[in-house]
């Protein structure tokens, strides 16, 4: 695990290798009454949830049977 400290504001971005735009940006927008609120940027096309929603999904995809033949 990559442990960074971030001040308000500020960013961490995953991905961008040689030059390409990053993957995701990740920034602190607000920090207070023992919450941190981030904002994520990445394409519309890419999903971005919760740990406990996606283990939900996660749970819920393999309780749904293989249509395949």
């Amino acid at each position: 695990m990559l442990v960074l400290s971030r001040k308000n504001r500020e960013s961490v971005v995953v991905g961008g290798k040689g030059g390409v735009d990053p993957m995701l940006k990740v920034t602190v927008l607000e920090i207070g009454n023992g919450k941190v609120k981030l904002g994520f940027e990445v394409d519309a096309d890419v999903p971005v949830n919760r740990l406990e929603v996606w283990q939900r999904i996660q749970e819920e995809s393999r309780a749904i049977p293989d249509a395949r033949p």
